[in-house]
């Protein structure tokens, strides 16, 4: 009775690693910054100890019933970094499997979806790579889809986000971002015309609030963000934390077909994740850097949690 319960849900995690890197120079990126003999000191003990603190965040993300079904993770420098984690971290025993990009974005970060082989079976996988709205613009992350047949036997399709940031200012790279949203749309929209009332979700950090450009054009396109108004159970109102202020970058969007089965969407904010906001007061996430002073926990950004019924 207990399996048939627990098979009755799915379980989508979504998290932001905040520069989850291996300690290996690659002479194509410009990951200098976390490397041993940088500013950083970012060291293999480093490393492991970030693996096992995503680990352990992930395996406690969805509670004491079962592990999270699939695994959307953004700011993964490689296919060895997941391979670390799917195989050889504390979540080596969870017959977690993985399919990632290799984008063109100048510091080598990538999105990558990490799935349970006994609730998930990949059909099909493409990457999308957004063309920059102007020349002078870096390359950013590609979008990562892919589709698979689920326990119920539906197929549901996933898009894996991360979309430009901010660095150059809200208004100068709002177009990127918006770029990144029409590529999205057009994509479930061909996913429309080919089959009736499809399972879509659309997941990731979006480097957006509700309510900015990007995120409007996704919902005027029938796609629903069931964690507008996440929030945590320790104090987090939000997955970002910004001079006191909660507000969230991550996002997970869904069709109408899923909208209707979904039965909770929140923050993981359990206490290892947060420290103490001295300066503004309340609680903020534990990162593994506060500027270049090492600080020993997992990321800036919280984890999403969303729950559907099957």
């Amino acid at each position: 009775m207990l399996a048939l319960l627990l098979a009755s849900f799915f379980t989508l995690v979504e998290l932001n690693c905040e520069n989850l890197f291996d300690c290996q120079h690659d002479s194509l990126k410009q990951d200098g910054e976390f490397l041993p003999e940088s500013p950083r000191h970012w060291s293999q003990s480093r490393y492991w100890r970030k693996l096992n603190n995503i680990g352990q965040t992930l395996v406690a993300s969805s509670g004491n019933e079962s592990l999270p079904d699939m695994i959307m993770l953004c700011e993964i420098e490689n296919d060895s970094v997941m391979r670390d984690l799917s195989k050889r971290s504390l979540l080596r025993n969870a017959g977690y499997e993985y399919i990632m990009t290799r984008s063109a974005d100048w510091r080598g970060i990538d999105v990558a979806l990490m799935y349970s082989r006994f609730s998930f079976a990949p059909i099909n996988t493409s990457v999308m790579r957004i063309t920059p709205p102007r020349n002078d613009m870096r390359p950013t992350r590609d979008i990562l889809y892919v589709s698979g047949r689920i326990i119920s036997g539906d197929t549901l399709h996933v898009f894996a986000v991360h979309a430009p940031s901010r660095y150059e200012g809200e208004r100068r790279s709002r177009p990127y971002r918006v770029s990144v949203a029409n590529r999205i749309n057009a994509a479930v929209d061909s996913i429309r015309r080919h089959s009736t009332s499809p399972m879509i979700i659309v997941a990731g950090d979006f480097n957006d609030y509700t309510g900015d450009s990007a995120l409007v054009r996704l919902e005027q396109n029938h796609l629903f963000d069931i964690s507008a108004n996440a929030k945590g159970s320790n104090g987090a109102k939000g997955t970002y934390c910004y001079e006191g202020t909660w507000r969230s970058l991550d996002h997970i969007f869904v069709s109408n077909s899923l909208l209707s089965k979904t039965d909770s969407c929140y923050v993981f904010d359990a206490p290892f994740l947060l420290e103490d906001d001295k300066k503004y007061g309340g609680v903020k996430p534990f990162r593994t850097y506060n500027g270049y002073r090492y600080n020993g926990g997992v990321s800036d950004h919280l984890p999403l949690v969303a729950r559907f019924r099957l």
